[in-house]
């Protein structure tokens, strides 16, 4: 049986490794570019590296799967694999800013079974257990109920035309952070229409989910994980009774996006 205490031992002990490299200005901090474009830092590695020694320490039989480093597919054919992204909203983290996140998932037969989504720089500790509900520091999370689409809550910094009925509220650069948002009701959808990767969302996922949020890829499809090909389209989370509007409102653009993949 896993120890979750001691999991969570491993990823508040991992934030304690991204601290010592925050904020964007530290000396000890080194920027890279990756082949796609984006950035990874030196505390993005060295909080992957502890990661993975410690999660297969924990669980010798769980496959590995992170933004920065990847089993062979072979290696992640079994049952269980931890999804990881070492530090989610690493332009954040480099600009010294808040809204970033360590996420580690545990993924069960294409599912996430536990999450834990730790944000130190903003004193916060998301988890959640599949069928067991999803916590803030230790408070039950209750995802929004907003029944309307129009007036929503989006975190983002601009609004499309097609979208001027919403309200713009703080946006984390961390996507995992802006899901956990509809789970906590501090925004009431979170939807993304671009190609992304698993690790980037499975931890937030489970812990929308658990705390009542509706979850789907950008065209309402369902989402699993550990798949051949890690990537998925977009991703859609909101308050249950405005998914599918959100997902009709999408349609059109998420159809002409998906294809540019």
């Amino acid at each position: 049986m896993l120890d979750r205490a001691r999991l969570e031992a491993i990823v508040r002990r991992a934030g304690e490794i991204a601290m010592a490299q925050w904020p964007g200005d530290n000396k000890a901090l080194e920027v890279f570019g990756k082949s796609d474009g984006t950035p990874v830092s030196s505390a993005d590695l060295a909080v992957d590296a502890f990661l993975r020694a410690q999660l297969h320490d924990l669980l010798p039989s769980a496959g590995w799967l992170s933004e920065e480093t990847i089993d062979a597919p072979n290696q992640r054919e079994g049952e269980l694999v931890w999804l990881v992204d070492p530090i989610d909203g690493t332009r954040d983290f480099i600009r010294g800013r808040t809204g970033w996140a360590i996420s580690v998932a545990l993924v069960s037969n294409h599912r996430p079974l536990l999450a834990m989504l730790h944000a130190p720089a903003r004193d916060e500790f998301w988890q959640a257990e599949a069928g067991h509900g999803a916590f803030c520091n230790g408070a039950p999370l209750a995802a929004s109920t907003r029944g309307q689409l129009s007036g929503a809550r989006v975190p983002t910094r601009v609004l499309p035309a097609e979208d001027a009925d919403m309200a713009m509220v703080e946006q984390p650069n961390s996507i995992a952070l802006r899901i956990a948002m509809v789970a906590a009701d501090r925004a009431d959808l979170v939807a993304t229409l671009r190609w992304g990767y698993e690790w980037d969302i499975a931890a937030a996922a489970l812990i929308a989910r658990e705390a009542g949020a509706a979850i789907s890829d950008a065209q309402g499809g369902k989402l699993n994980y550990n798949k051949l090909d890690p990537r998925v389209f977009g991703v859609a989370v909101s308050a249950p009774a405005i998914h599918a509007d959100l997902i009709e409102r999408l349609a059109e653009r998420a159809h002409l996006l998906s294809q540019r993949g």
